[in-house]
């Protein structure tokens, strides 16, 4: 058996509750180890692996194919590069100190006590915690569906959700309550009005309980009375009118959760802004349609909103367009949409947001993945010598610029390793029927560029199943 691909091989792990292999491993923990490749911190899992009976471990895997093969992981692991201290990921959100940029998105992963106060015990800083209303909410069932990936995992998520189940008045109390137990840690009260007075009531009782700021969900894609949610983030006039009602009755910061289910969100958020929003959280989900029929409703299917991994573009593309926005700048930016590991949350910092928040990666993988959120953030940091977060954000929008601005004078060949490939020709076939056909794939069943023909684009590179296909040197055309 040739060498395995220690990333495809770590997701086959299912990533057990209370893990057989870490019980029979009688030191280390291979599962933490095989939890850190998944969310990118490979570096990290020698540490887990280190004193582990891997023989054991692989024994006990519980994996309905065949064990994970943690022996063969173990020796393929890159070096871990040890820091004396790691940098502090603390940061300054609307005037408020976070202990770190990841809180808890408004959603299914924080509508109680109990899910919250675990969730802050593990080490989330903070808490969108589910939109509150005035309204009766009767929740549909079932209300999720999902679209896999070939290795199970969630390529996206759709749900019929709507507001918080609870009443009002038990709600603020929750968020008294973790506001009292957890003094340290960043409450925001997520509110929903159908008219003016309802808002005021609710900011009002928001500020009362003691929270840090309050949310307004002018996005929610689904809810079935007409005037709330995303009929209001598409509506700059009600925008503006009550993020100023809520303003002149509040005094904790006032943030406004912009919808994408529009073509263009700069403008909408510029007036949000001179309405004397105190920050801007964005995307909330996307409308969508999935045709799964056990997601079904008594036979009935209806649009609804769409989060995970395959929404993270579309939510840079709008933070990116505030970012730029030179009315919005130096406005701080809440960003949402596909975040699961901390590579995806850079991404967020590095267009211009001061913190972000998690939801669907949550609701797959649980309140844990904040321990390699945390980690990979600080291990980069620690790689380029950044001592303050704050340095990372937007750092990254400069280096976006109009069509009309880009080198369309010089060109990169990708460049092939032989050493990593293994000629099974994916390269080859993409070119022929979606690229330039400038590969050739001979009897050594490896690629060869024709560089007469090929322009630079690397499809090949995006298919290689190996990583076998990198850049060259940039070359004049």
């Amino acid at each position: 058996m040739g060498k395995i691909n220690i990333y495809q091989e770590a997701e086959r792990c299912l990533l057990c509750q209370n893990a057989p292999c870490t019980s029979a491993a009688k030191g280390g923990d291979p599962a933490r180890a095989l939890r850190a490749i998944r969310f990118d911190n490979a570096a990290l899992a020698g540490k887990y692996l280190k004193d582990a009976d891997l023989d054991a471990a692989q024994k006990a895997c519980i994996h309905y194919d065949r064990p994970v093969r943690l022996k063969e992981i173990a020796k393929l692991l890159p070096q871990l590069k040890e820091y004396d201290k790691l940098p502090s990921l603390e940061i300054e959100f609307c005037g408020i100190k976070c202990e770190n940029p990841f809180f808890l998105a408004s959603s299914a992963v924080c509508t109680n006590y109990e899910m919250v106060a675990n969730a802050f015990k593990a080490g989330w800083a903070g808490v969108f915690y589910k939109t509150i209303c005035l309204q009766d909410i009767n929740e549909v069932s079932p209300r999720f569906d999902a679209v896999k990936s070939p290795d199970g995992s969630f390529a996206g998520f759709r749900n019929m959700e709507q507001l918080s189940e609870n009443p009002p008045k038990v709600d603020f109390d929750i968020l008294s309550r973790l506001k009292k137990d957890f003094p340290s840690k960043i409450v925001v009260a997520s509110i929903m009005g159908h008219t003016d007075a309802d808002w005021i009531k609710l900011s009002k009782m928001a500020q009362k309980a003691g929270v840090d700021a309050v949310e307004l969900n002018f996005s929610c894609p689904q809810m079935r009375i007409s005037g709330m949610g995303s009929d209001v983030g598409q509506n700059t006039d009600l925008v503006v009118y009550y993020t100023t009602i809520v303003k002149s009755a509040v005094s904790i910061p006032v943030i406004p959760k912009m919808t994408p289910n529009i073509s263009v969100m700069a403008p909408v958020a510029v007036m949000a802004h001179l309405a004397g929003a105190d920050a801007i959280s964005a995307i909330n989900t996307i409308k969508s349609v999935t045709m799964n029929h056990g997601s079904e409703v008594s036979g009935k299917k209806i649009m609804s909103g769409y989060s995970g991994r395959a929404v993270k573009p579309i939510a840079l593309r709008f933070i990116l367009e505030i970012s730029r926005n030179k009315i919005l700048q130096g406005s701080p930016i809440s960003g949402i949409g596909g975040i699961t590991t901390w590579k995806d949350a850079l991404e967020f910092i590095q267009l211009g947001c001061s913190n972000v928040q998690v939801c669907t990666a949550i609701m797959e993988y649980g309140y844990r993945i904040i321990e390699d959120l945390k980690y990979g953030l600080q291990t980069y940091m620690a790689e380029r010598g950044i001592e303050s977060l704050s340095q990372l954000v937007g750092e990254e929008v400069p280096n976006f610029v109009n069509t009309d601005q880009m080198d369309r004078k010089t060109k990169v060949f990708p460049l092939i390793d032989r050493d990593v490939c293994i000629g099974c020709g994916r390269c080859y076939i993409s070119c022929m029927d979606g690229g330039h056909q400038a590969i050739e794939f001979k009897e050594d069943r490896k690629p060869h560029i024709v560089g007469t023909k090929c322009v630079g684009c690397h499809l090949c590179r995006l298919v290689c199943p190996t990583g076998a296909i990198g850049l060259a040197k940039r070359i004049p055309k």
